[in-house]
């Protein structure tokens, strides 16, 4: 019996240390989760604190909450494909196939027009055998990295036309990407989409940074905040050079 007696009375001890070993899991979980779930807190554990050379130009952006365009929207005002900024013969669209693929043929013998390729694709990560036709065009697409429409509300609206037209065939702005990945992207920024290959993320933040850098677009507040999130994860990410 005395025996007995002096295993039950251990319980309550055992209890205690099992709830204070919950507690200490409970407590790093939550100090872990916390700077994600609550940006308050992730500002002060220095969760978007972000360096190098695209958290600088981010920080040289100007932060726009409410930006009201001079006008609606209209995508042909940026004549995508009407423009040959090189003025190599060929549209954006085919000049940045031939750039992104490999493996490229062409139908003609100017070699403007791509026939097939593959793409390593950077929004999934998938490979993408392209190849051109009406019904199979479409897997490949080129990306806006800075969406028309994004532009437009940040301050493409007040640009002439000129200005818009190198601004929509710029391949700086320009990828050749996952259909469907760029459908389902629309005209977001970095606070509503960003591609499902996480590996892809600082580099695509870098370069929409890059691009509002280069043609002086605004950012709203959401966006900074979710640009200086990711950068926080890459130190040292630079700008994209081209």
């Amino acid at each position: 019996m005395a025996r007995r007696r002096r295993f039950s009375g251990s319980l309550p001890l055992e209890r205690f240390l099992i709830l204070i070993v919950i507690a200490v899991i409970i407590g790093i979980s939550a100090g872990l989760l916390l700077p994600y779930v609550s940006e308050t807190v992730g500002r002060v554990v220095g969760r978007y604190q972000a360096t190098g050379g695209a958290a600088d130009a981010l920080g040289r952006l100007t932060v726009v909450d409410a930006p009201k365009p001079n006008s609606q929207y209209r995508r042909d005002a940026f004549g995508f494909r009407e423009y040959d900024p090189d003025g190599n013969g060929c549209d954006a669209r085919n000049d940045v196939l031939a750039r992104d693929l490999k493996n490229v043929t062409y139908r003609n013998a100017e070699r403007c027009k791509v026939d097939s390729g593959i793409l390593d694709d950077p929004y999934t990560g998938r490979t993408i055998e392209f190849r051109r036709g009406a019904k199979t065009s479409a897997a490949v697409q080129i990306d806006h990295v800075v969406a028309l429409n994004d532009a437009w509300r940040s301050g493409a609206s007040t640009w002439n036309t000129r200005r818009r037209y190198e601004f929509a065939n710029d391949p700086y702005n320009l990828l050749a990407v996952d259909g469907p990945a760029n459908e389902d992207k629309g005209d977001a920024n970095a606070a509503d989409w960003m591609p499902p290959n996480k590996d892809f993320g600082c580099e695509y933040v870098a370069r929409q940074i890059g691009v509002k850098s280069k043609y002086g677009l605004t950012v709203t507040g959401r966006e900074k905040t979710a640009m200086l999130k990711v950068l926080h994860d890459c130190p040292g990410q630079p700008l994209p050079v081209r």
